[in-house]
């Protein structure tokens, strides 16, 4: 059993983990394209070897070496792609062209809609499996990996009629194997969706610890302040960049829409606020307590 993980940070190590543990026999080629993550991941030794994707500058590290694409994919039984979503459908079609006939490709970007276009008409979609683990933390990199991350958490299926039935048997017998449940979706739906659960709860992260930070110059003494409430709000601040900038990049006007009603919502609040209108701001949070019961039965 050959995979090749391309992209090994928190999504990628972390399967690495799973895969192990549940096949120990499986040989796992890591791909990243930062020397130092390979480097890591092998003492780590979540992946067997390590390789870094081919780029202008050479690398310094013969633990290393640099390969085009095609080089690390020829071999494997399982690709799986775990980098940045703005990437995975320039990448897809390159892997595809130099499969073996049998292989598995499956990515984990938090979009679906370009990556599911991306191939539509190439002639080996039938080896592609376009999926999106709803699992993750807020660090990042190899370090960030962790055994378990995806037990009993929710893996969304896009298109999956497009995939070879025997090859979607295989790929839904992996991720039972390592704890995942599982929910079909059509692309579009799922981008949409996506935007107000997860895209939009991270830009509030963001912007609530950069008004902090912004007030901060001023009264030094706020972070002493900050309680529980505070660290669990910006916990997802602590994500990277790297990979929620081209996030937003792909599901833009998802997450413009989602923006404009929460923009809505917390200038009503203000209103509210501003009018002394607290029997409102109360009903607001009264009518919103019901998520509680809606969170509860997903678990």
């Amino acid at each position: 059993m050959n995979v090749t993980i391309i992209g090994l940070g928190l999504i990628g190590g972390s399967l690495a983990l799973d895969i192990k543990a549940a096949f120990p026999e499986a040989r796992i080629f890591g791909v990243d394209a930062v020397d130092k993550h390979v480097e890591e991941a092998l003492l780590l030794g979540f992946i067997n070897h390590g390789v870094c994707l081919h780029h202008n500058q050479p690398s310094n590290h013969a633990e290393t070496p640099e390969i085009r694409l095609a080089h690390a994919v020829n071999d494997a039984d399982w690709v799986i792609v775990t980098v940045p979503v703005n990437h995975i459908a320039t990448m897809l079609p390159e892997i595809l062209d130099n499969i073996k006939e049998e292989a598995i490709v499956f990515d984990a970007g938090s979009t679906k809609a370009a990556i599911c276009k991306a191939v539509e008409h190439h002639p080996k979609r039938r080896n592609f499996i376009a999926t999106h683990p709803i699992a993750g933390t807020e660090f990042s990199g190899p370090s960030a990996a962790v055994h378990g991350l995806f037990n009993g958490k929710t893996n969304i299926i896009c298109e999956v009629e497009k995939t070879a039935f025997k090859l979607q048997e295989k790929a839904l017998a992996l991720f039972k194997k390592i704890g995942m449940r599982i929910r079909y979706m059509d692309p579009v739906s799922h981008d949409t969706h996506i935007a107000y659960v997860s895209h939009l709860s991270h830009i509030s992260s963001f912007m609530l610890g950069k008004t902090v930070i912004e007030k901060e110059k001023d009264e030094t003494d706020i972070f002493d302040m900050a309680g529980s409430g505070f660290a669990s709000t910006v916990r997802l601040a602590k994500s990277s960049p790297t990979t929620w900038a081209s996030i937003f990049k792909e599901n833009k006007g998802n997450v413009a829409e989602a923006l404009r009603l929460y923009i809505a919502n917390l200038q009503k609040f203000q209103q509210l606020l501003e009018q002394d209108d607290f029997e409102g701001i109360y009903q607001e949070m009264e009518d919103t307590n019901r998520i509680k019961d809606i969170l509860n039965g997903i678990k």
